[in-house]
């Protein structure tokens, strides 16, 4: 069984915490947390054993779960991987892209497995809807969130746009060849609503918007390509699949038809809705991690896939910058 330990034991932190308690492939040795009092509560209250330095945790497990503010996953993770431990690291991998890089080769130096907690890939709508998405060339994401000061030290792009942007990286097998974006400071010294179009060298589109000062929590997303539309709905886990197929013979009096006119024949309207497994996104993908290990296996959401999302977060980013200013200019020279 792998031994594994918990960095950070915040809101997300404890539910890491619960979960692994609940994982048979995994056991949950201890956490460390730089916050001895909160710690202390903790570990009375999940009974879970506090070490009182990452070291010492580091030393009596062989894989490191980290939950920490963003800003110190760097830390934490180059020092477990500099331990030859394994690592799972939530979203997003790292604040900069030159500390993805640097973990990326730390990782291979070490030979060990490193898995990058973006949990809505394991979402059991966006699996359900996953065999449908074979080529989208529109897609449209709305991740609205109402506000809540935790994770407001980094921009709502790499709060909230990166699950979309990693689920739309995953499904789009093309490069990019051109961003733009724009984002307002609301609440927040970075950026609490955004909006980004990324197009793809194959012609997709995906228009992505993202806000943490919502009256109301959307987690939406819509892929059209030829002959169908998928609707997947992250919150509430459903999924709506409408497809186009021609007719052939006699139509079904009772089906949906559409007359494409000027003999072009008839298209049938199929409406499904695939089943969703009633799971837990961030257990499975903690069950993956370990399977990646005891079976040598590359994870299914790598370090490289987390550096890819963080690279095209940080062009948002910079994108939005751009746009600020130049808005700006505008005003002053008014």
């Amino acid at each position: 069984m792998i031994k594994i330990g918990v960095f950070g034991a915040g809101h997300l932190g404890k539910i890491h915490i619960k979960l692994l308690k609940e994982i048979d492939k995994l056991e949950l040795v201890g956490f460390y947390d730089a916050n001895p009092e909160a710690a202390a509560i903790v570990e009375k209250e999940m009974g879970v054993k506090y070490f009182d330095s990452m070291q010492s945790l580091i030393d009596a497990v062989d894989a490191i779960d980290v939950v920490t503010p963003t800003l110190a996953h760097y830390e934490c993770a180059s020092k477990a991987i500099r331990n030859s431990k394994h690592v799972f690291i939530e979203k997003p991998v790292t604040t900069t892209i030159e500390e993805a890089k640097s973990l990326i080769g730390l990782s291979r130096e070490a030979n060990v497995k490193v898995q990058v907690g973006h949990s809505e890939r394991f979402n059991p709508a966006f699996i359900a809807a996953r065999e449908y998405c074979s080529n989208p060339m529109f897609i449209e994401t709305h991740r609205l969130a109402q506000f809540n000061p935790r994770g407001t030290d980094v921009s709502v792009v790499l709060d909230l746009m990166i699950h979309d942007i990693d689920i739309i990286l995953s499904v789009v097998k093309s490069s990019i060849k051109r961003i733009s974006a724009s984002g307002v400071c609301v609440v927040s010294d970075s950026p609490d609503i955004a909006n980004a179009r990324i197009e793809f060298d194959n012609g997709c589109v995906a228009n992505l918007t993202s806000s943490r000062i919502s009256l109301k929590n959307m987690r939406k997303s819509r892929f059209f390509q030829k002959d169908a539309y998928i609707s997947i709905d992250f919150l509430d886990k459903k999924v709506d699949v409408i497809r186009l197929k021609n007719v052939e013979g006699e139509a079904d009096p009772l089906a949906v038809t559409i007359d494409l006119g000027n003999g072009k024949g008839s298209k049938q309207i199929y409406f499904e809705n695939p089943a969703t497994l009633p799971t837990n996104a961030i257990k499975m993908e903690l069950e993956t991690f370990a399977d990646s290990i005891n079976n040598n296996t590359s994870p299914l959401v790598s370090i490289d896939d987390g550096y890819k999302a963080l690279d095209v977060a940080h062009r948002i980013i910079e994108k939005m910058k751009v746009t600020a200013t130049y808005s700006e200019e505008q005003t002053t020279n008014k």
